[in-house]
C-alpha cells in the first residue's frame, strides 16, 4: 500500500512531506496519552548534495502548550541526500491531549558549504473520536 502525503514544503528545491498517523494500539487514551507516527520523505530536486545535520520541531498540545525539540540528525542519522535522492524516516510522538500539531525546520549543509533552513510543513496532529474519551473543547491555537 502507498503512502499518502498529506503536507508538504518547499525549501531551495529540498521537498518535506509529512504522512501522519493517530496509533490507537501505542496510546493510552484512559490515562490521557494520544500518539502519533509520522513519515517524513525529504526529497532533494536542488543540482548539489544536502546533509541534514539539525532537527528544530515546534510541538503545541491542544492545550496551547508548547515543546521545543532540537538537535543532530534525525532519529540517529545525518543523512547526505545526493541531487535527485530522497530520505525517509519513521518517528513519533506522544501527546497529554487528542488534539496537536507539529512543525519546524531541518538544518542542512549544502555541498558547497553553505547552511540552509529547510522547512517541515505544520501538520496537524489528531485523534478519532472514540465513545468515552476525553476530547478538548479548544482548537489548535
Amino acid at each position: 500500500m502507498k503512502e499518502l502525503f498529506q503536507h508538504a514544503a518547499i525549501t531551495d528545491g529540498i521537498t518535506v512531506r509529512v504522512a501522519v498517523n493517530f496509533l490507537p494500539e501505542q496510546s493510552r487514551i484512559e490515562a490521557g496519552k494520544w500518539f502519533w507516527v509520522y513519515h517524513i520523505r525529504i526529497e532533494n530536486d536542488s543540482d548539489q548534495a544536502v546533509q541534514l545535520l539539525t532537527r528544530y520541531w515546534k510541538i503545541t498540545d491542544g492545550r496551547g502548550k508548547v515543546d521545543i525539540v532540537e538537535g543532530d540528525g534525525v532519529v540517529g542519522e545525518q543523512p547526505l541526500i545526493p541531487p535527485g535522492r530522497s530520505h525517509d524516516y519513521v518517528s513519533g510522538c506522544p501527546l497529554m491531549t487528542p488534539l496537536g500539531s507539529m512543525e519546524g525546520h531541518y538544518g542542512m549543509r549544502l555541498a558547497d558549504g553553505e547552511m540552509i533552513e529547510v522547512a517541515i510543513p505544520f501538520f496537524p496532529l489528531a485523534a478519532p473520536a472514540t465513545a468515552g474519551s476525553p476530547q478538548s473543547s479548544t482548537g489548535l491555537h
